[in-house]
C-alpha cells in the first residue's frame, strides 16, 4: 500500500506539473531555453554588472556557489543563474553508480543542453512580458516569499521550521511546484534563514527579472591581456614531444586554478582548459570527468579561458603567471637534457598513475614544479570537491604542519631509479574510474605495504649511520620561497591551508617528498570524481590514511630513535591495527637521527628547530601583534589564544572576530578552535574519539577559512570581558550569553552590513587571495 501511495503521489505531482506547464504555455507560449543564451540587444532598465550582480554575489552566491550550492543553483555567474536548478545532489555518499557530471561551463554549453540534463529554469523562458517574467520565475517567487514572510522575531530560529544541517533534505521546487512549496514552507524564501534584502536590493532584482533578466556581452579583454594569453598559449602548445608531455603535466596540476597575470591591472582570472581547437580559434572545450581522461581527439590544445564567475573563497585558487615562471618551466622541462620518445596513453590504468604517464619527465623537474607553489598544490585537496563533509575531512587532524624534502637531497631515497622499479606499487584507486567496488581498497593496501617495504629498505640503506637525517634535509625555499612550510587547519567539515608554521605546537606534522606529494594530488584532486559512487569515495578516503601516516613517519625519523614510537602512539591512541610499516617506527626506519637534542623533550625541541629553519621565510601576517592593536587589547587577544581545554568545545570551530579600537577602526581576527582526537584513523564515530581536555584555540590576525560559523564584534575596551567569558565557557547556556552580548547571529539586522564590511576588509588587505565567504555552515545558536 505504501508503494502504491508513493506511485499515486508521484503521478499526481506529475499531472499537476504538466497541467501547470500547459496553462503557462497557453498563456505565454512555449518555453525557449535558448532565450538567455543570446543577451538581448538594446538598453536595459537595470544594469546587470553594475546593479544586479553585486546583490547576487553578496546576498545569494554566499550560499549558492559551486558544487555544494543547494539544488545546484549556482548564482555566482550569469550562466549559473540561467542554467537554473536540479533535483539531484552532487554530494551523495550513498550513490551506488557514478552520477552524470554537471560542471558549469564544461558539461553543457547552452541552457537547452542543461534542460536535457535535468536542470529547470528559475527565470521565465516564455513570452517577454513583465507579467510573464514575474509569474514564470521561481527566483522572483522565492524573493517575494521572503518579503511576505520575513524571519521570525527570535534570536535563534526554531529547528522545526529551519534545518541548516549540511545534508538536510532539499526541496528544489520547480515552477509547477511553487504553489505547494509556498504553502508548506512559507519561511523558506530567499535568502534562506538570513535577513531579507533591503527594499532597494529587492526592487533592483525584481525590476531586473521583470525586464527579462537582461545582461550585456562581456567587454573585450584589453590588448595587453590578449598578448599575454597568446604568449602562454604558444608556450603550452609546442609541437615537440617534450613540449606536449610537459604541457599535459602542467595542465593536470593547473586545471583547478584561477590563473592571473600579476603585472597587469584588473581583476581578470583564467582557467586552463583542453580544447579541440588551436590558439587563435574559438575554444571548443573538451569536457571530461578528470583532467587526464581520454579527450577523444588526436590532439588537444591547452587554452586560457576567461572566467565568468565571482571568486568564492572556498574554491578560489589564484596562481600568478609571469615571465620568471615561464623561464623556470622552460629550464626544468624543455632545456633539461632528456628525451621523450613517445606520448603516453590516456587509458585509465596508465593516465591515473602519474609515475607511469610522466616517466620520461625528470623527477626533479616535476618535484620543483610542485614545490614552486606548494600551497596551491596542497590547496587543491583543501579547496577541491573532495574536501567537503565530516567523513571526508576526519582523515586529517585539526592542526598540522607540512614540510618538504629538499629537492635533490634524496631524503627518502625516492629518486627516478627507485620510482621506476616500483611503478606498479604506486597505482591509485582512480584507475577503476568512478564506479568502484567497496572492497577494492584492500588491493591498494597490499600495494602500499609492498611499496613501503621497499622504501623502508632504501631509507635504512641510504640514511644509515654515515648519513643520518637532519633538519638540513628539509627544503628551505631557497631562502626566498614561503611555500617551504605550510599549516593546515581542519574546521570539522572543511579545511584551510596557509603559508608558514602557524601556532606553537601542531597536533601532527607531515614531511613530503615528491612521490607522496604527487600521489596526494592524483588521489584527491586530479583523480577524484565528486560524482563517483560510494566505493570510489571510500577507496579514496581509506587510501589517504596510508599517505597521511607515511608523511608522519617521515617526520618522526628526525626524532631520536627511542622517542619516535611514543609520539606515534600518542597520535594514534586507540586506533585499529595498521600496516606494520605505518605502525612501528622501527619497522619503517631503524636508524638514529643526526640531530643532537639537548633536553628530555625532543619533540618540542624539534618544533623549535623547524620554526628556526623556516624563519627567514615566515611572514608575521597572522600574528595578532601585526594587527595594529597594542597594550591591553593585544594582551587580551594573546590570553584568548592561550585557551586550552573543554571551553574550546563550546566555541565555533571557525569564527570571525572584529575588534573596534578607540578611534573607530576595525581589526579583523579569526578564532580557530582546534578539536583534539585520540586518532583520525577511523571512518565513523568521531564523537567517541574526542579529547576535549586537549582542545586549543588559536587567534590569528586577518582571515583564515571560507566557511565562518559565527561573527563576533567587540570594542577594544570590552575585550577583557569577552575573553573572560570565552575562557569561562562551561555550557551551551554560557555560550548563548556570550553570543547575546557580543555575537552577530544569522537573525541579526546587522548581519549583511557586517558581512559586507568583512568582505571589503579582506579585499583591501589581500586583493588576489580574497573571495566571498560561504554561509552554509553559519550557526543557528
Amino acid at each position: 500500500m505504501r508503494k502504491l501511495w508513493i506511485l499515486m503521489s508521484l503521478f499526481a505531482l506529475g499531472s499537476c506539473a504538466a497541467y501547470y506547464g500547459h496553462r503557462l504555455d497557453e498563456r505565454y507560449g512555449p518555453a525557449d531555453p535558448a532565450r538567455y543564451d543570446r543577451p538581448p540587444a538594446g538598453s536595459a532598465p537595470v544594469d546587470y554588472e553594475r546593479e544586479v550582480k553585486p546583490i547576487l554575489d553578496n546576498r545569494c552566491a554566499v550560499c549558492h556557489g559551486c558544487y555544494d550550492a543547494p539544488c545546484q543553483m549556482n548564482l555566482a555567474s550569469y550562466p549559473g543563474v540561467t542554467r537554473g536548478a536540479h533535483k539531484d545532489r552532487v554530494y551523495d555518499s550513498a550513490r551506488l553508480l557514478a552520477g552524470e557530471p554537471t560542471q558549469l561551463f564544461f558539461d553543457a554549453q547552452s541552457n537547452a543542453a542543461w534542460r536535457k540534463k535535468g536542470f529547470f529554469s528559475v527565470l521565465n523562458e516564455r513570452a517577454m512580458t513583465p507579467e510573464a517574467n514575474r509569474e514564470a520565475s521561481v527566483l522572483y517567487r522565492l524573493l517575494m516569499l521572503k518579503r511576505a514572510h520575513p524571519l521570525p522575531a527570535t534570536a535563534v530560529l526554531p529547528g522545526e521550521r529551519f534545518d541548516f544541517s549540511l545534508d538536510r533534505s532539499q526541496q528544489c521546487p520547480s515552477l509547477a511546484e511553487m504553489d505547494g512549496f509556498e504553502r508548506r514552507f512559507p519561511d523558506w524564501g530567499m535568502p534562506f534563514g538570513l535577513p531579507g534584502l533591503t527594499t532597494r536590493e529587492h526592487d533592483t532584482l525584481a525590476r531586473w527579472i521583470e525586464a527579462g533578466a537582461p545582461t550585456r556581452a562581456p567587454a573585450p579583454l584589453p590588448e595587453a591581456y590578449e598578448r599575454r594569453i597568446a604568449q602562454w598559449e604558444n608556450f603550452l602548445n609546442g609541437s615537440a614531444l617534450k613540449a606536449q608531455l610537459m604541457s599535459r603535466y602542467i595542465y593536470e596540476h593547473w586545471f583547478v586554478g584561477h590563473l592571473y597575470f600579476d603585472d597587469l591591472l584588473g581583476e581578470e582570472y583564467f582557467s586552463l582548459v583542453r580544447s579541440k581547437t588551436p590558439p587563435g580559434e574559438p575554444i571548443e572545450v573538451v569536457a571530461t570527468r578528470r583532467p587526464y581522461d581520454d579527450p577523444g581527439v588526436a590532439r588537444v590544445y591547452y587554452r586560457m579561458r576567461r572566467t565568468a564567475d565571482t571568486p568564492l573563497l572556498k574554491t578560489h585558487m589564484p596562481y600568478a603567471l609571469n615571465a620568471a615562471r615561464m623561464a623556470r618551466l622552460k629550464a626544468w622541462f624543455l632545456d633539461a637534457p632528456y628525451e621523450v620518445t613517445a606520448l603516453p596513453s590516456y587509458a585509465a590504468e596508465t593516465a591515473s598513475n602519474p609515475f607511469v604517464t610522466f616517466l620520461q619527465l625528470p623527477v626533479n623537474a616535476r618535484y620543483r614544479f610542485m614545490l614552486d607553489e606548494a600551497q596551491f598544490t596542497l590547496m587543491g585537496f583543501i579547496k577541491g570537491p573532495v574536501c567537503r563533509g565530516q567523513v571526508a575531512l576526519d582523515v586529517i587532524t585539526d592542526h598540522f604542519w607540512v614540510l618538504f624534502e629538499n629537492p635533490g637531497a634524496g631524503q627518502s631515497g625516492e629518486d627516478a631509479e627507485f620510482l621506476a622499479k616500483h611503478l606498479k606499487d604506486l597505482r591509485l584507486p582512480a584507475e577503476h574510474e568512478s564506479t568502484t567496488g567497496p572492497l577494492k581498497w584492500l588491493s591498494y593496501s597490499s600495494l602500499e605495504s609492498r611499496y613501503l617495504k621497499a622504501k623502508s629498505e632504501h631509507l635504512n640503506e641510504r640514511f644509515g649511520a654515515r648519513n643520518p637525517p637532519t633538519v638540513e634535509l628539509l627544503w628551505d625555499g631557497g631562502g626566498t620561497n614561503p611555500n617551504a612550510a605550510l599549516t593546515v587547519f581542519r574546521h570539522f567539515d572543511n579545511a584551510s591551508v596557509v603559508q608558514g608554521l602557524v601556532g606553537e605546537r601542531p597536533q601532527t606534522v607531515m614531511v613530503m617528498g615528491y612521490p607522496l606529494f604527487e600521489r596526494i594530488h592524483y588521489l584527491l584532486v586530479a583523480g577524484y570524481d565528486v560524482y563517483g559512487n560510494v566505493g570510489h569515495q571510500l577507496a579514496t578516503r581509506l587510501y589517504f590514511d596510508f599517505l597521511r601516516m607515511e608523511g608522519e613517519m617521515n617526520f618522526l625519523a628526525f626524532l631520536p630513535r627511542d622517542a619516535r614510537q611514543a609520539v606515534r602512539d600518542r597520535w594514534y591512541r586507540g586506533a585499529r591495527q595498521q600496516l606494520e610499516l605505518l605502525q612501528s617506527t622501527d619497522a619503517y626506519y631503524a636508524q638514529e637521527t643526526g640531530i643532537r637534542y639537548r633536553t628530555g623533550d625532543p619533540l618540542t625541541e624539534l618544533y623549535g628547530m623547524l620554526k628556526a629553519h623556516t624563519a627567514p621565510l615566515s611572514s608575521p601576517r597572522y600574528a595578532p601583534a601585526t594587527s595594529g592593536l597594542s597594550g591591553t587589547p593585544l594582551r587580551e587577544l594573546n590570553r584568548l589564544s592561550g585557551l586550552r581545554g573543554r571551553a574550546v568545545a563550546h566555541l565555533p570551530e571557525l569564527a570571525l572576530l572584529t575588534v573596534r579600537d578607540a578611534a573607530g577602526r576595525d581589526h579583523p581576527f579569526t578564532l580557530i578552535g582546534n578539536i583534539a582526537h585520540s586518532n583520525v584513523a577511523e571512518l565513523f564515530n568521531e564523537e567517541k574519539r574526542l579529547l576535549p581536555d586537549e582542545n586549543d584555540l588559536l587567534v590569528v590576525n586577518g582571515f583564515i577559512g571560507a566557511y565562518p560559523n559565527a561573527f563576533f564584534a567587540v570594542g577594544a575596551a570590552e575585550l577583557p570581558e569577552f575573553v573572560d567569558a570565552a575562557r569561562g565557557l562551561g555550557s551551551e547556556a554560557d555560550y548563548e550569553r556570550l553570543l547575546a552580548r557580543f555575537g552577530i547571529r544569522r537573525t541579526d539586522a546587522r548581519f549583511w552590513a557586517h558581512s559586507d564590511a568583512l568582505h571589503l576588509a579582506y579585499r583591501r588587505s589581500m586583493p588576489k587571495e580574497a573571495g566571498l565567504f560561504d554561509y552554509n555552515r553559519f550557526e543557528n545558536r
